[in-house]
């Protein structure tokens, strides 16, 4: 009896692929926030799998801000001239959540960073919330 190798092999490679762990591909809500949870975010950074980034001014920042993030404004964003050690802050091999004071000012950074080939992730929650979901606060 002749077995056709195509209807063999086809089998067994559906089966492969259904079972083969796939690219995780980032999910957002309709407003354009991360569906990731705050324990996933939270652990992600505490591995060094994802960065942290706080996009609210100086000034904000000053007056608190989270021990594992890093600060890169929006307005400096929008001014579209990265330092260099600005740049090292938003690595392309990995996700960059973002966090702002209530979840407007991330969805901007997400519209101007993603183009360039960044994995950007914005919270809907803010500073206030994030420390109140166990993110530690700077000294």
């Amino acid at each position: 009896m002749f077995v056709c190798p195509r209807l063999f092999f086809l089998p067994s490679l559906l089966i492969l692929t259904a079972v083969a762990p796939a690219a995780e591909m980032p999910t957002f809500t309709r407003s354009g926030h991360t569906t990731d949870s705050l324990s996933r975010v939270k652990k992600a950074v505490a591995d060094d799998k994802a960065v942290l980034l706080d996009v609210r001014e100086e000034q904000e920042w000053q007056a608190g801000h989270l021990k594992q993030a890093h600060l890169l404004p929006l307005s400096v964003i929008r001014g579209g001239r990265l330092s260099p050690e600005q740049k090292k802050l938003l690595p392309k091999d990995r996700p960059v959540y973002c966090h702002c004071r209530s979840g407007g000012r991330v969805l901007a950074v997400a519209r101007l960073l993603r183009p360039q080939g960044y994995d950007i992730r914005p919270l809907k929650s803010g500073y206030t919330e994030l420390v109140k979901a166990g993110f530690a606060k700077a000294e």
